[in-house]
């Protein structure tokens, strides 16, 4: 262990750390659910501490909007899938860890496998259903989860869902945010971020997971930490749990991208549910119907035979949309625009 010594030396030095510490990483099993702002510093931390097994997980392509805070992508990246190319770059980072690249859209259909594969979930997602949806397969898998968000100035991060003394389990996402799914909060590219915020969070995520892989007592299982980067203020508050109980996962939004789309758009209905200034401005076609109105349109909709694919301005809407249309309609085949029309809107 000669030259992993001489790798980690200055981490096995710290008090209480040493070898055995060293040796948990070494075997530990990790997913990074999201390779976006969150997920870049916290996937290049891990590796350059250790930990054996490097799972990431995204389906998204790397775009010139993303270079201002996921910092683990160029130029040259553009266009090309963000897990791919973070794999080979963690794998020159530290080639004796094991990079598992997963080129896929976490749903409810495929959560439960994925994670079973590994001892501890991080999520570095922009968006609440995909949250939720962590959230609730790693309880219904007694798996321990890291949780981390930011918006604007202010981020946050706990650990859901860690097995306690007394065999009952911290709080989880749910018993914080109870309403998730029902929130307007934009996401980065709508609301905005600082990208120094990306790497502060992402850094405290892979700084929980080793204190949790290492078996250090003061992990944030339980507790909340908060920081406002505008102001330097950090603070950490209690949590409780809730009666809140998870007997089954939530089912996930279908979508498909602009490309699928495109090669069978003959197949499809689309619906704009933007507002009619936003329409006026840039679409790509298809029926106006902003989504607080979409109730008044109920027979118009019922009456359409065609698959019906349903675009907002970054998803957040669509996928909104699709819910309500599903609930109302429950075999047509509706779909949510990946990534909304954002990233082509000129």
């Amino acid at each position: 262990m000669s030259d992993s010594f001489e790798r980690y030396r200055c981490q096995i030095a710290l008090p209480g750390f040493g070898t055995s510490s060293q040796e948990r990483l070494a075997n530990a099993r990790v997913l990074i659910v999201g390779m976006g702002g969150l997920g870049c510093p916290t996937a290049q931390y891990l590796t350059s501490s250790g930990v054996g097994t490097i799972g990431i997980a995204d389906d998204d392509i790397v775009s010139l909007s993303n270079l201002h805070r996921q910092i683990l992508y160029t130029p040259e990246d553009i266009g090309l899938f963000k897990v791919e190319v973070a794999a080979k770059k963690l794998q020159r980072q530290n080639p004796s860890v094991s990079v598992i690249p997963y080129r896929i859209r976490i749903s409810s259909s495929n959560v439960t496998d994925l994670i079973s594969e590994f001892d501890l979930i991080i999520e570095g997602t922009d968006n609440f259903e995909t949250k939720c949806l962590l959230n609730d397969a790693c309880v219904l898998a007694g798996k321990p989860l890291v949780y981390g968000a930011i918006y604007q100035h202010e981020g946050q991060v706990s650990i859901w869902n860690v097995l306690q003394k007394d065999g009952t389990y911290s709080p989880n996402y749910r018993d914080v945010f109870p309403d998730a799914e029902e929130s307007q909060v934009p996401n980065c590219r709508e609301g905005g971020v600082i990208p120094t915020l990306a790497g502060i969070v992402g850094n405290m995520q892979a700084n929980e997971a080793i204190k949790y892989l290492t078996h250090s007592e003061d992990i944030l299982a339980g507790k909340l930490w908060m920081m406002n980067v505008l102001n330097g203020r950090t603070q950490i508050i209690k949590l409780k749990k809730t009666s809140v109980r998870i007997i089954d996962l939530p089912q996930t939004v279908p979508v498909i991208t602009l490309e699928q789309w495109k090669q069978d758009q003959d197949d499809f209905e689309i619906i704009d549910v933007r507002s009619e200034l936003e329409h006026s401005q840039f679409n790509i076609g298809g029926r106006n119907i902003p989504l607080d109105e979409l109730h008044h349109h109920v027979h118009l909709i019922s009456a359409i035979s065609k698959s019906i694919l349903i675009y907002c301005q970054s998803g957040k809407r669509s996928g909104e949309a699709v819910k309500k249309i599903k609930e109302a309609f429950p075999k047509k085949k509706v779909f949510s625009l990946k990534g909304g029309i954002s990233k082509i809107q000129l």
